[in-house]
């Protein structure tokens, strides 16, 4: 019920939403539509609400523990290229005294590789010395390295050496900003233009950029400050030439600074940005302090700025279908949980950028998705990374209690003759589907009367009609959707032929 709360703010939100895009029926074509937003949606009845998914703590993946490695691993970034999986973390350390801190080596950037993206390992690549040895995993080693964000250039037009980029934040002869980098295989780097391409922001932050296929152009997102920690956006055709950053919009108002942004297409879904921005919370040395975890190694960090041992990070979850107006969600997608120590310390939490499918525990389950968190982030010991897992396309879901309600869509058209179905129920719970005409009557064979009940757990369910009904006599008419639920929870739908 927590959330039936924000549901009922939400329909103002909701009714301007509506409001602020034309009339003409919304074309979906056979686009995979999820619920991570309001875009699609023109009323919830009875008990229908959307509600916040969570993910799942699985195992960890790995310790920085080597020399040149630490407990500062964070700006993480993990993408599947063909059959490898790869991951590029920062290597530094971080030892605090009460006079302040000190770093015992240089920042560098490092990667891991893996078959399945659970099991890990890091290949010595013996490209960058440490401490007399080129025996280690390092990447990448100069200018950039304190947030170097690399990711595969899916545009057709990149040329061979710059299959792969990456942004990070330097400074020198030439300016200070973001520099483009550019590579071959995604191991062996090189600056791409010897002067910054992005000057203004404040970029002590992950600041990431991808290709836009859908619009044709590279997008970028970095840090800066507008009433504390924010976002701030921008575009290039080239990547070396940039548009003036413009701040992101919230809707609601953004309820938190934001360190991180975490923004991506979503694979499954590219015209839906999902956001993971780490919020960042100081509430100052309240009396609660005494109570979170490792309370006098937070005095020593807090010592010299009091800031680093009161101030708490954790995720949050925000999405967007034009890459500037974001719907952000107040509760956090990723709390720091129950762990005894080591957590409830700022610069923990991190989400690694970018998601990737993996294997479910589950013998027989669907892939799932997995992504990577920071802990022990900036502690007296080595830091890890521990994977977490949620069911794909599930960040957000439509649910109902066993009491019952409805989701009512706006006026929309498609293409194809069915529709498959994310969605799961329990042992006596249901989905029933009506297709209703613009005024909100059902189609011939197409009423929840004629509706069999669907009940069970699928990510590509199709649904069903009235025997002999085929969604391909409305196809490119204009519809609604009626989803009528009880104690089941629908993730996303999609036209299909």
């Amino acid at each position: 019920m927590r959330f039936a709360r924000f549901s009922a703010a939400l329909l103002v939100v909701i009714a301007s939403v509506a409001s602020a895009y034309s009339a003409e029926p919304l074309n979906v074509g056979n686009r995979r539509e999820l619920f991570t937003d309001t875009f699609l949606i023109e009323r919830l009845v009875g008990e229908a609400r959307r509600e916040l998914q969570h993910p799942v703590a699985r195992e960890i993946a790995f310790f920085t523990d080597q020399p040149w490695e630490g407990n500062g691993t964070n700006y993480v970034t993990v993408f599947q290229d063909g059959d490898l999986y790869r991951m590029y973390y920062r290597g530094v350390d971080v030892q605090y005294n009460p006079d302040g801190y000190r770093q015992p080596h240089r920042e560098v950037y490092c990667c891991a590789e893996s078959k399945d993206g659970i099991h890990w390992n890091k290949p010595k690549l013996g490209l960058f010395d440490f401490n007399g040895s080129k025996e280690n995993n390092i990447v990448w080693d100069g200018i950039g390295t304190h947030n170097f964000t690399p990711f595969k250039d899916p545009n057709p037009s990149a040329p061979p050496d710059a299959r792969y980029k990456a942004l990070g934040v330097g400074e020198n002869a030439n300016g200070s900003g973001l520099f483009a980098f550019k590579s071959s295989d995604a191991i062996h780097w090189s600056l791409a233009a010897d002067k910054p391409v992005i000057t203004k922001g404040a970029f002590d932050s992950q600041n990431l950029a991808f290709f836009d296929a859908l619009r044709g152009e590279y997008r970028e997102y970095h840090r800066d400050f507008r009433d504390g920690r924010d976002i701030r956006t921008c575009t290039s055709k080239d990547f070396l030439n940039w548009t003036e950053p413009v701040f992101l919009e919230y809707s609601p108002d953004r309820v938190s600074e934001l360190y991180t942004n975490g923004v991506i297409p979503y694979y499954r879904a590219p015209h839906i940005f999902l956001g993971f921005p780490t919020r960042y919370v100081d509430r100052g040395w309240t009396e609660a302090v005494k109570s979170l975890p490792r309370f006098d190694y937070r005095k020593i960090r807090g010592a010299k700025s009091p800031r680093e041992g009161s101030a708490v990070t954790d995720g949050m979850l925000m999405t967007s279908r034009d890459a500037t107006r974001f719907e952000i969600w107040p509760e956090s997608f990723l709390r720091p949980g129950l762990r005894r120590t080591d957590s409830w310390f700022y610069g923990d939490d991190y989400q690694n950028w970018g998601l990737i499918e993996t294997a479910s525990a589950i013998a027989d389950a669907p892939p799932e998705i997995s992504f990577f968190v920071t802990e022990s982030t900036l502690q007296d010991r080595p830091a890890y990374l521990r994977r977490y897992s949620l069911r794909i396309d599930g960040f957000v879901a439509v649910e109902a209690p066993l009491s019952g309600g409805e989701l009512i869509t706006r006026p929309l058209q498609f293409k194809g003759s069915r529709m498959l179905l994310n969605y799961s129920t329990s042992a006596v719970g249901s989905l029933r589907i009506e297709v209703q005409d613009e005024s909100g009557n059902a189609f011939p064979g197409f009423a929840l009367s004629d509706a069999p009940e669907l009940y069970g757990d699928s990510i590509d369910q199709p649904a069903l009609f009235k025997e002999g009904s085929s969604l391909a006599t409305l196809a490119g008419k204009t519809v609604r959707l009626r989803f009528v639920l009880r104690d089941a929870d629908l993730f996303s739908f999609q036209f299909a032929d």
